[in-house]
């Protein structure tokens, strides 16, 4: 099902229209250019395909062709360890990815931010400026740092006022009413407070593009690409594509009257509809991808209310007919070796690299910018011999958007290498040693039975149940009727399938006691050392995690990051900001992270060493170590200290009552007076004296009474 995807109408895209004649009488050039570059792509992977088919059919328990079993093999069982590997692998990526339950994405300003301040400070102290003077007397060394808007701020070459206050970011507006009081730089002394605005854009942004996430569903995406990423070797992502997502909503009448957002969204393309540049190892290096679409008439249909879709090609290939077609592969995966007759159509979605001559030809004005070019990077639809939409790259910077991402890196092929291709052979060894113990038992299970037919009585039913009586010939010599049973041999086959499945660990990284084996012996009968045992077992899933981040999260997130600043242009959240991807951070499991951020504060208790510690950070590292949202549960510097000024006012002491002539009436000492606890031991109730010892006569004298 192709994805609804459209661009914000504020971006001038430059497309073809149906008003363009030539794109209808010179179609045949761009639909051939296209299905050419299809076809390169679809014979380049043929051989991953036979691969992808292979680890298919160990998933679901299937033999393939390759195949063939002898009339005496009876048994013909299957044992699926490939499928429980492979969901072990695809359950620890996604606990891995989701384990702070949000998308693992982050967005922190560069080390050297451009354009925006890493750190400004304004002194609350009133007698800030007197100490300032008084130390610019004793050495200009330490002189405090200039103003950022005084009049004798220096400002950089090209640079104005209004580009100076523009460094501020999104602090702009709330440090307006004490711009005269900035300084650049973070605060050194006790009574200033520090504003960090690299910081608070960076943060913005994370926040849009989690929001932005979590509202197209990127989460369940992630997870199929990370199934098919474990199963067959390679996930593959799309987007980030403007979208209208509709939200139920009611009148104040009760008629319903839905509320229709748009927001970017990225979806999941299975590796099966996926033929990229069949060169590249990469997509960085790729120069095209083509995108596989099965539509049925009411898609394609629906093409014509998008933006830059041609109506007249859409009702021209319609009109044709169906043309799609299975591939062998659908057939296989469908169980089904017949071709039916299909009802839908084939659509091919094309990004990369087209000539410039070939889409002006039809009807594409190349800006004056890129004339210069013998290639511009464009997207082009086409059904059915009919093109249906044919625009230039829309994003700025011009990108292909996909991202394939490889469970394990093969250098020398774009696509990866999967948990069903590492234990293929295994599994073969591990379905030939069970088929050969079900067998044997079977067959040391029954006896064997021989016949002298000579000794017995013609003409009797040879058939063999309990109290069964056969009849011998009269006189005859010797036994009629022999058993025989063949040893049982399962035992050691069953020796070897064992040894089969330890392989299958060692091939895959998995063990199976991360999956739930028991028996284990050793050191994992202990908790600690079947904690030290998971900990290897996750060396692992590090390097697929790695993957991720790198080939998916971080370029995802760039993405996300471009589009937001192209088509949904924020002033306060405009900076130098880096986006990075935070999987590999989930590999820490938060109980130790607290542990260890808890051992750090205490080491920060010390006075002396106090003063480097950043609490603020430790207290929001705790909180998310914790699953908490830091932004909830935890105050800033600048809200901590009006938070102390406020607890202050509770824990100050109450008000003395006051006398009948409005004068507080004096307390008496601790441990005096009649408010004072009785102490009969002569301590003096925690102070200096004797105490109220009893005299004789009262209760609890223990003296002699003369």
């Amino acid at each position: 099902m192709a994805e609804q995807e459209e661009l914000f109408e504020t971006d001038e895209v430059i497309a073809a229209e149906d008003s363009e004649d030539s794109i209808f009488e010179q179609k045949d050039s761009v639909v051939a250019f296209i299905n050419e570059r299809y076809k390169r792509a679809e014979d380049a992977r043929y051989a991953d395909e036979q691969r992808w088919l292979r680890a298919y059919r160990n998933y679901r328990g299937l033999y393939g062709p390759d195949v063939q079993f002898t009339d005496t093999e009876k048994s013909r069982v299957f044992v699926k360890v490939t499928k429980t590997k492979t969901l072990a692998a695809y359950g620890q990526i996604v606990d891995v990815l989701f384990g702070n339950n949000r998308f693992p994405l982050s967005v922190n300003p560069s080390v050297l931010p451009d354009g925006v301040a890493e750190s400004v400070h304004i002194n609350v102290d009133p007698n800030a400026a007197q100490a300032g003077d008084s130390l610019k007397g004793i050495t200009q060394s330490l002189a405090p740092k200039p103003y950022l808007l005084d009049g004798n701020t220096t400002l950089k070459p090209g640079e104005t006022l209004s580009d100076l206050k523009k460094r501020l970011g999104p602090l702009q507006t709330k440090l307006e009413a004490v711009s005269d009081r900035i300084v650049e730089g973070d605060g050194t002394t006790p009574t200033t407070v520090t504003f960090h605005p690299a910081m608070v854009a960076a943060k913005k942004m994370e926040k849009k593009i989690h929001d932005q996430l979590q509202e197209s569903g990127a989460s369940v995406h992630l997870r199929s690409m990370a199934f098919e990423m474990a199963l067959l070797g390679t996930g593959v992502m799309k987007g980030p594509f403007a979208v209208d997502k509709e939200y139920p909503n009611w009148n104040e009448e009760g008629e319903y009257e839905p509320l229709v957002k748009t927001v970017p969204e990225c979806s999941h393309v299975s590796v099966w509809d996926f033929y990229p540049d069949p060169e590249a190892k990469s997509m960085d290096e790729a120069e095209y991808v083509v995108q596989r679409h099965k539509m049925s008439r009411t898609q394609l249909r629906a093409l014509k209310n998008r933006p830059y879709f041609m109506k007249d090609g859409v009702e021209m290939a319609i009109a044709k007919g169906p043309d799609y077609i299975q591939k062998y592969w659908e057939m296989t995966m469908e169980d089904d070796d017949t071709q039916p007759t299909s009802e839908r159509w084939e659509v091919l979605e094309f990004w990369g690299f087209v000539d410039i001559k070939l889409l002006q030809e039809h009807g594409i004005k190349i800006p004056k910018e890129l004339k210069d070019l013998d290639e511009v990077n464009a997207n082009v639809w086409v059904c059915n011999g009919e093109v249906l939409r044919m625009v230039l790259n829309p994003f700025k910077p011009a990108r292909i958007p996909y991202y394939a991402t490889p469970y394990e890196h093969n250098p020398y092929s774009f696509f990866g290498v999967g948990i069903a291709e590492n234990m293929d052979d295994t599994q073969t060894l591990m379905n030939g040693f069970m088929r050969m113990a079900i067998d044997n038992a079977a067959l040391s299970g029954n006896l064997i039975i021989e016949v002298d037919e000579t000794n017995l009585v013609p003409g009797q039913d040879l058939s063999v149940y309990p109290g069964k009586v056969f009849r011998r010939q009269g006189g005859a010599p010797g036994q009629a009727i022999f058993g025989t049973k063949f040893p049982n041999v399962a035992q050691e086959n069953m020796q070897l399938f064992d040894k089969a499945r330890v392989l299958a660990d060692e091939s895959t990284g998995f063990p199976s006691f991360a999956h739930g084996q028991t028996g284990v012996s050793g050191v994992g009968r202990t908790a600690s050392g079947i904690s030290m045992l998971m900990s290897a077992a996750n060396g692992s899933i590090r390097t697929v995690v790695k993957n991720v981040d790198d080939y998916l999260l971080r370029p995802l997130g760039k993405a996300f990051f471009a589009f937001n600043m192209q088509f949904d242009f924020d002033e306060t959240i405009r900076g130098d900001l880096e986006v990075n991807a935070s999987g590999t951070e989930s590999l820490m499991a938060n109980e130790v992270r607290s542990q260890r951020l808890m051992q750090f504060l205490q080491v920060a208790q010390n006075p002396v060493l106090a003063p480097f510690a950043k609490m603020d950070y430790i207290i929001r590292e705790i909180a998310k170590s914790m699953d908490l949202d830091p932004d909830k549960v935890t105050n800033s510097m600048q809200d901590a200290a009006i938070q102390a000024e406020i607890l202050k006012g509770f824990q100050a002491p109450a008000p003395q009552p006051a006398g009948p002539d409005g004068v507080p009436a004096p307390q008496a000492p601790q441990g005096q007076g009649p408010q004072a606890v009785a102490d009969t031991s002569g301590g003096g109730g925690s102070q200096m004296g004797v105490g109220t010892a009893p005299t004789p006569g009262e209760q609890g004298f223990t003296g002699n009474v003369a």
